[in-house]
Parts: structure tokens; sequence; C-alpha cells
């Protein structure tokens, strides 16, 4: 009975032995090699000629509160704290020839492009979720949510706070002395007439 005991504990320190040798070499990197190798296959699809030019950066500090409304559970919210930005551009690919001229021998009169809102975002990296109540299985549904109704607020924002005035004042301050020192001439810079066609009535 004694070496039958004995002989069990050989066997079960033996196996240990073998178990603990395996992990060390397993997981020392003999198996795994020294250094990971990534390959890429990069494809262009597109290039797309760019002719805007930016003009106005507006950045947002939103606070949201969002929530799903449930009839029986109680309501899933989030609460973020969103940072987005918003850039106001014209688009110089726009002008041609046609939108130059001349008034008089010292003055040139350059029709631009209507301001637009060339970009608006949420930058993410700096934007966090600071707390979710009954979200359960629903949490990412909800962020995701709560972050396209912040990223849609920071254009209507942009556009409230007059993004599209301040890019037309900035191209007055900035284009303007450009095209002066260019052409050596005084310039007036004017905006494209919109039409706006009515339904008879």
């Amino acid at each position: 009975m004694f070496r039958f005991f004995l002989r069990l504990t050989v066997l079960i320190l033996f196996a240990a032995g073998v178990v603990w040798a395996w992990e060390k070499f397993r997981t020392s990197g003999w198996l795994r090699g020294g250094e990971t190798e990534t390959r890429h296959n990069v494809v262009l699809e597109k290039m797309v000629t760019l002719g805007k030019l930016e003009l106005v950066r507006y950045q947002f500090r939103d606070i949201v509160e969002h929530e799903i409304v449930k009839p029986l559970l109680p309501d899933a919210r989030a609460l973020l704290i969103v940072r987005g930005e918003a850039v106001g551009c014209l688009d110089l690919t726009k002008i041609g020839p046609a939108d130059i001229a001349s008034l008089g021998a010292d003055t040139l009169v350059v029709h631009l492009p209507e301001p637009e809102l060339c970009d608006f975002k949420i930058d993410h990296s700096r934007s966090k979720v600071y707390n979710t109540e009954y979200a359960f299985l629903e949490e990412s549904e909800l962020v995701d949510e709560a972050y396209r109704k912040a990223e849609i607020q920071v254009r209507e924002s942009a556009l409230q706070g007059g993004i599209l005035e301040q890019t037309r004042a900035n191209a007055e301050k900035m284009l303007k002395p450009v095209l002066e020192a260019v052409s050596g001439r005084k310039v007036l810079l004017r905006y494209r007439m919109k039409a706006e066609l009515q339904r008879p009535r």
C-alpha cells in the first residue's frame, strides 16, 4: 500500500512537472516567434481633386442626454460629453473665367460661390460616455444613436451660429488681400445670385 501511494505521488509530481515545463516553454516565445509580420495590399480606388478653401472652424462642446423610452421596463439613458467641430469653406473649383471681370482699369470683380458647410463631425477622441442607466444589452445602440443626434446638432448649431456669414466675412479679410497682391488691382468680391423659382398659383 505504501508503494502504491509512493508511486502515485511520484506520478502526480511528474505530471505537474511536465505541465509546468510545457507552460514555461509555451509562454517563452519559442513557439510564437520573436516578431510579428503584417502584410498590406492597398489599392488606390479613387482620387478627388480638392479645391475647398477652409475659412472658419467652429468647435463645440455638448452635454447629450439620450434615452430610449420603453413601455414596461425603465427607460434606457445615456449621458455623453461630446466635442465636435464644423468647417465653413468656399469651393474654389466652382470659379471659372466668366466669374472674373474688369471694372475699369484698376478694379477687378470676382464672383465667388456661396459659402458652404463643408464638414461637420464629432471628435470621438475627445468625447466620452459619462454614464448609462438601464441599457442592459442596448448600450451600444443607445450610445451610437446619441452620437448621431449630437452630430446633427453640431451641424444645426453651426448654421444657427452664423458659420456661413463668418465664412463670407473671413473671405473678405483673407482672400481679398491675396487677390489684390497677385493682380495689382483693387478687388471687389461678389457672390452669385441664387435664383429662387416659385410655383405659379
